[in-house]
């Protein structure tokens, strides 16, 4: 197999499996977290490296692995010329912004944590810019947002952070969802959710009558992503977020990931009228509206927030103009933006690191105390103005070229290029303040530290972008040239067009425009005081966050008015309103179908054991609610209840299931009994008779109607999928036993997502109880007090004779699992059951001191093995969790069968013992200390 077939997606996971080493290295030293996040972006690119020649060869790297192919899905990647452009900034400014965050966070930040979150979001954006299966970078799309709110709330103790990241979740989150019903409506057009067929039906998606829904669905998800009006107040207070982290998520990351969907989806949506409206007007309303208001902020991060959303309006206007050369000049921009911005922000954060503030009403005269920083600044913010001899011109010239010809479209048209001047010159002002105004502009008033130079290093990541920035302006073609022409092959889907990129094309009208907007940005810094005195008079109230929060508040009033009226704080009415409305939704299902209630189907003959069964479950149920007041004894009836159900199974040749449920009562029997020591012998006498005619009669009504409805579906002939599965389990599954055949290999898949719904489940309730304290009751229920011995030697000794006896019951019923009943469902319940009868008969301390398991580690490597024999599976080509099997032969042995599902069953097991003894040991703990807590009272 050659490396070529498989590194993309080591590309994109290498980072996620690099975070937590990133924070276990922490533990050692603080700055190794440091170092391994830079290795680890160094390996992503040198797995990146060598397939770059693909797209500069004219050809798009394909790499794909089945995952769900009746639902047409894939693990499939893609490398073309833009997502190499994309996936370089990712990494190229991820490892800067690594080598600048070492210098740039305190001790008392956790620089493991920081990295970790660091190379999640790393792994997230690479995920994006490589997918080539729309559902995948769907995925991506979302761990994106879920780890930006990791990175904006990183400094928790503070409010803003806090609110930022909440407000960055629900705006990205929400347009995620528009984002998943666009894509879905596309799959619905195109038959397919791979990048190729999709780019290659652009014809056919546009002439589709769902068009413009789908147009506006992914719009939706680009715009909140890459904040766009009216989404764009988001952004700004994202600023709460360490600088590294803005410098990142601003210059090549998250905002850019909506952008990237622009480009990417371009082939598909792009040409039309509703393309150019929606998209040329936000970009247009995004490209002023950030521009003015970066000149009035007077934080330095503020003004480059307002900045990037300027810039980001400036990218998308040009893909609204939905030409091949507004293409080019818009993937240009996203270059030289990636380079000023990441330079600016980092500036921004070295000021702030050495001077203790951000606010350029008290920083002046840096210049003395900081001379490097101020020329880095100074390059860079000549850069972001459109400064000649500098990457930012070129790409500017390019935008007032298209805007010029926009412009001849239509007689509206023509305010485009006032419009983008108009923009240009609030550039060059607000360029101009952040120099002027902290480097310049007199002395500083009242700073919190003595300004001066950060460490070398810290500024080094800088100088290469400066730089950068220098030599894309003198060389463009020389330099960008190459990587620009495949990335716009790669969005266009065709060949580039001719493009000539250079500081001189002679007197021409961007040319005016250019010289305009300088004139025009020095004038308005100039006059900026009076600009500042209108904005607080007249704009200043006019906050989008205020709108949010307002919208938020209502949001929250409405469910608060739901929940008052709905919920009572009390069961009973809860179940009342849950019983009524099924009940009420069949009713009125049966209703509207004009077919008989009950089917012609011949019905079973009543046996002696069956009677027998549903008397005795009868029974059970009844002493159950009529007992209830005594909580011992309800809890005794409910499992006879559980223990004739197991009798069901059984009768009915499930012998899987009987298995499955007996352990299972043990387990809740165990967990409940735990739980009533807590809670008051007797439960409330119901007083209210009125209340238990009514609890009464919907009881009834509900069990009538479910009894209506199974007798509705046992009546009629149906087809069952039993079928399939009892002939497919030996030669599709090579096990006799279809229960777990289908539990490991038909449907693993859901499987899988039930331990990891297990898993989770378990660290949650360990959560929970970590460090709860519950008084003890001091008198049982006769008033007496409780014994003093709570491990008494019988079953101490009992215990521990039977402890090997009982996992050698599990391994046997692990192992013969596949053909007989068992499996590691099963299996880890009995272990898990042998390990709590000792943590019950010989008490928490002794028991831990001889069973040294660490119940997180154990699940985490249960669904680690689980989700690896997927991923071997798909590494040989085949779907996810495809399982294979053969036949052995030893001597005196014999034949038997080998299974690569075991591997899986291994992992089941393994979740389901960690979870389940985590969560009981921990509420045998809080036991344990109230009755240590009790006795030290007494003493």
């Amino acid at each position: 197999m050659s490396f070529l077939s498989f590194n993309l997606p080591i590309v994109a996971l290498l980072p996620f499996f690099g975070a937590p080493l990133a924070a276990f290295a922490a533990r050692y030293h603080r700055l190794a977290s440091a170092w391994t996040a830079g290795l680890v972006t160094i390996l992503s690119l040198l797995f990146l490296l060598p397939s770059a020649r693909f797209p500069f060869n004219g050809d798009t790297l394909i790499q794909s692995w089945d995952w769900i192919p009746a639902a047409g899905l894939e693990f499939a990647f893609r490398l073309d010329g833009l997502a190499l452009l994309f996936a370089l900034l990712i990494l190229v400014i991820g490892l800067l912004i690594v080598i600048y965050a070492r210098y740039y966070l305190s001790d008392r930040d956790s620089m493991g944590r920081f990295f970790a979150y660091l190379l999640m979001f790393m792994g997230s954006m690479l995920g994006i810019v490589l997918s080539e299966n729309l559902i995948q970078l769907l995925v991506f799309w979302e761990l994106t947002s879920l780890t930006s709110f990791l990175l904006i709330s990183y400094w928790q103790h503070r409010q803003d952070a806090r609110q930022g990241a909440r407000m960055a979740l629900a705006i990205t989150g929400a347009g995620g969802l528009a984002l998943l019903a666009g894509i879905l409506l596309i799959g619905h057009v195109v038959g397919s959710f791979n990048l190729t067929d999709v780019l290659a039906a652009g014809d056919e998606i546009r002439a589709h009558s769902l068009y413009l829904p789908i147009l506006l669905l992914i719009l939706l998800g680009v715009f909140t992503k890459s904040a766009q009006f009216p989404f764009h107040f988001w952004l700004p207070h994202a600023m709460a977020a360490p600088t590294p982290v803005s410098a990142y998520l601003h210059s090549a990351t998250m905002v850019k990931a909506g952008i990237f969907l622009l480009a990417r989806l371009f082939p598909a949506l792009s040409g039309t009228t509703e393309w150019m409206w929606l998209v040329g007007g936000a970009g247009l309303l995004t490209l002023i509206l950030g521009a003015y208001t970066a000149l009035v902020k007077h934080d330095l991060k503020g003004l480059l927030a307002y900045s990037t959303l300027s810039h980001l309006g400036l990218i998308t206007l040009l893909f609204g103009f939905s030409t091949p050369m507004a293409t080019v000049a818009a993937i240009f921009h996203i270059i030289n933006h990636a380079t000023f911005k990441a330079s600016l922000f980092m500036v921004a954060g070295i000021i702030d690191h050495e001077t203790g503030t951000r606010d350029m009403r008290r920083l002046n005269g840096l210049l003395k105390y900081m001379p490097h920083t101020a020329v880095l600044a100074m390059i860079a913010a000549a850069a972001m103005a459109g400064v000649p001899l500098l990457n930012g011109f070129l790409s500017k010239e390019m935008f007032f070229e298209q805007a010029v010809l926009a412009s001849d479209t239509s007689m509206i048209t023509w305010a485009i290029p006032v419009l983008v001047t108009l923009a240009a010159a609030f550039s060059v002002a607000y360029s101009i303040r952040f120099i002027h105004d902290v480097f310049f502009n007199g002395e500083a008033k009242d700073l919190p530290k003595t300004p001066h130079e950060p460490p070398r290093f810290m500024k080094i990541p800088v100088d290469l972008l400066v730089v950068l920035c220098l030599v894309v302006g003198i060389a463009p073609m020389l330099v960008a040239g190459p990587i620009l022409a495949v990335a716009v092959s790669g969005s266009l889907q065709t060949a580039t067009p001719d493009f000539s990129i250079a500081l001189w094309h002679g007197f021409n009208l961007p040319l005016l425009m250019s010289v305009i907007a300088m004139a025009a940005g020095v004038w308005l810094y100039w006059q900026r005081q009076i600009i500042y005195r209108l904005h607080e008079q007249l704009i200043e109230r006019f906050d989008g966050k205020a709108v949010f929060d307002r919208l938020l508040s209502q949001i929250n009033g409405f469910a608060a008015m739901i929940t008052r009226r709905f919920d009572k704080g009390s069961l009973q009415h809860a179940a009342l309103w849950i019983i009524g409305t099924a009940v009420l939704a069949g009713v009125i299902g049966f209703a509207n179908q004009s077919a008989p209630l009950f089917g012609e189907r011949a019905l079973l003959p009543i046996d002696a054991i069956s009677l027998m069964l549903v008397t005795g479950l009868i029974i059970a149920s009844v002493l159950t609610a009529v007992l209830h007041r005594q909580r011992l004894v309800a809890l005794i009836t409910i499992g006879v209840v559980g223990l004739i159900v197991a009798l069901g199974f059984v009768k009915f040749s499930a012998p899987d299931l009987a298995l499955t449920q007996l352990s299972i009562e043990i387990v809740t029997i165990v967990l409940l009994l735990l739980a009533l020591f807590f809670l008051p012998q007797l439960a409330p006498a119901e007083s209210d008779k009125t209340r238990l005619w009514r609890d009464g009669g919907i009881a009834l009504l509900a069990g009538g109607a479910v009894s209506v409805l199974a007798m509705a579906v046992l009546s009629r002939d149906f087809m069952p999928i039993s079928g399939f599965f009892i002939e497919n389990s030996v030669p599709g599954g090579g096990g006799t036993n279809v229960v777990n055949v289908i539990l490991v290999d038909f449907r693993g898949f859901d499987t899988l997502g039930e331990i990891v719904v297990l898993a989770l489940a378990g660290l949650g309730i360990f959560a929970m109880m970590r460090g709860l304290k519950l008084p003890a009751p001091k008198l049982d229920f006769s008033g007496r007090d409780w014994s003093n011995d709570p491990h008494p030697p019988i079953m101490q000794t009992l215990t521990r004779l039977l402890f090997p006896l009982m996992l050698m019951v599990a391994v046997f019923i692990f192992l013969r699992g596949h053909n007989l009943p068992g499996g590691g469902f099963i299996a880890g319940l009995i272990a898990s059951v042998a390990l709590i009868a000792q943590y019950l008969a010989n008490g928490i301390d002794w028991t831990s001191d001889r069973l040294r398991f660490d119940m997180h580690k154990v699940i985490g490597f249960g669904l680690l093995i689980a989700v690896m024999t997927g991923v071997v599976a798909m590494m040989l080509g085949y779907p996810f969790l495809t399982s294979a099997f053969t036949y052995l032969y030893w001597p005196v042995v014999g034949k038997f069968e080998v299974a690569s599902a075991i591997a899986f069953d291994i992992g089941v097991f393994l979740v389901v013992v960690g979870a389940t003894v985590m969560i009981l040991v921990q509420l045998g703990k809080l036991t344990h200390e109230a009755h240590h807590r009790q006795q030290q009272e007494q003493k």
